[in-house]
């Protein structure tokens, strides 16, 4: 067993990683960069970057545990088990569950980046969703990797090269993860969670290969419905009354799924925080403390934000996946469709409009993505996306 067993469908980017971890014990080269560095060399600072649920952050905390284990990497130790559980004293994490990473986030991660390991030969830095870095942010990090520690290693993820700033990849490597197959992540669902094969199959599909939203599409039911209500409301739209309760519908949806993500966690972190505050169950918050708990609530407020914010967007993303599968069905593709639990109304679907239609929709749904994005008021995005299906779907059968 190993810290890289978890890992699925990056063989390449792991035999990197691997590689580098075995030479860690040879001094970190502090001048080499992603495009002069060798296949196998170990430098100071890395970049991970690729597709959402491709396996970044997981990938990026192999990397650290196979640095700071004696073993290099064995995945029973205690370093490794520390690392499993961010607790490793020469691991420090940033990790957002906000919209952006705070310059205040920024400068506490490099001033304990100047320390020296307490127990490993490498202090390990990782940033995960290193593009919600503002640039202003960006800059101060920037020093840091101009200027290492001998023995700190910073690991940055994101989702391309472009998301940062070019100051900040000259001083990194990066290293590119592809999108995962879908057998390899149904074979992990299988392995690592003990889900059944054909449960993990259709999760890993209607997931798209994103890690993540497989392992919870496999074992939530509740987040298996919520899916399935989603095609179903799009499916159902045939004029603009639909399209208006379709969009209150999905943005109810969004909410439940949000609302089931962040509240086992918010009610699990306030009873920690008030557990280390000396605050008995049931006892009020004296008021020389209520600052504290204050700031946890406003935290998780704008955790919540973001929540759903990317919970809108995984219900653009499985429409989008319905329409291309009609649009496969269209044009005889052939290729495996992801909707295969539905084919009676994606045949139906495909029936009823025609390939250019069926573009004008995914169009417009790659545009509601865009605009929330950009804070447009979700419900106002959505009602003009499902009123452009409305117009699209219903065209062919208009006489």
């Amino acid at each position: 067993m190993s810290v890289w067993d978890e890992l699925t469908g990056q063989s390449e980017a792991i035999d990197v990683f691997r590689a580098a971890a075995s030479g860690a014990a040879a001094p970190v080269d502090h001048t080499a960069t992603h495009a002069s560095t060798g296949s196998g060399a170990m430098t100071h600072s890395w970049l991970i970057t690729g597709p959402p649920g491709s396996g970044r952050s997981n990938l990026a905390y192999a990397f650290a545990a196979a640095l700071l284990c004696r073993n290099g990497g064995c995945g029973v130790c205690a370093d490794c088990r520390q690392v499993a559980a961010r607790t490793h004293p020469d691991l420090a994490v940033l990790s957002t569950d906000r919209v952006i990473i705070s310059i205040e986030e920024v400068r506490t991660l490099v001033s304990s980046s100047q320390y020296s390991p307490s127990v490993s030969r490498y202090r390990v830095m990782v940033i995960e969703d290193a593009d919600r870095m503002a640039e202003r942010t960006s800059n101060v990090l920037l020093k840091a990797l101009e200027e290492p520690p001998e023995r700190t290693v910073w690991i940055l993820c994101a989702p391309s090269e472009a998301d940062l700033l070019p100051t900040v990849r000259s001083r990194v490597r990066s290293v590119r993860l592809r999108v995962p197959s879908a057998t390899d992540v149904a074979g992990l669902l299988e392995r690592r969670d003990g889900v059944e094969p054909e449960t993990a199959v259709r999760a890993a599909r209607e997931a798209q290969s994103h890690i993540g939203m497989a392992h919870r599409l496999a074992t939530n039911v509740d987040a298996r419905q919520r899916r399935a209500s989603t095609l179903d409301v799009a499916l159902g739209i045939r004029s603009v009354p639909d399209a208006i309760m379709g969009a209150a519908r999905l943005l109810e949806l969004a909410k439940a799924d949000a609302e089931a993500i962040t509240e086992e966690r918010d009610a699990e972190e306030r009873e920690s925080t008030l557990r280390s505050l000396g605050v008995e169950p049931g006892q009020a918050v004296p008021a020389a403390l209520r600052s504290q708990v204050k700031t946890l609530e406003e935290d998780q407020k704008r955790r919540a934000t973001r929540s759903l914010r990317d919970g809108i967007d995984r219900i653009l993303v499985d429409l989008l996946s319905l329409y291309r599968d009609a649009l496969l069905i269209q044009l005889g593709a052939g290729l495996e469709l992801i909707n295969v639990a539905i084919q009676g109304e994606l045949d139906a679907l495909a029936e009823r409009t025609e390939p250019a239609e069926t573009l004008a929709v995914m169009d417009a749904i790659a545009i509601a993505r865009r605009r929330i994005s950009h804070n447009v008021t979700p419900a106002l995005s959505l009602e003009a996306m499902l009123i452009t299906l409305t117009h699209s779907t219903n065209r062919k059968a208009t006489p």
